[in-house]
């Protein structure tokens, strides 16, 4: 994967998790894929910070990390199933 996937920005709604990157593209995946974020208050979601580079997130309140190359991984496989 190219190291180029950047995260530019982080929100949620009442279903989705949605990262829009550096080159305007937006992922979403179901925040149910993600149980720690799930049980997370709005107040812990939204302290969140890019890690490596911009190619993932922390949420520290919580200690969860998550790769953005693996959200585009999974949306892409979630998509052909």
């Amino acid at each position: 994967m190219n190291t180029s996937v950047r995260g530019k920005s982080v929100h949620f709604d009442d279903r989705y998790l949605h990262v829009e990157l550096e080159d305007e593209r937006i992922i979403s995946t179901p925040i149910s894929w993600y149980k720690e974020l799930q049980s997370a208050s709005l107040f812990q979601l939204g302290k969140y910070k890019f890690i490596c580079q911009g190619t993932g997130i922390e949420w520290p309140d919580i200690d969860y990390h998550l790769s953005i190359e693996s959200m585009l991984f999974s949306s892409v496989a979630e998509k052909a199933a």
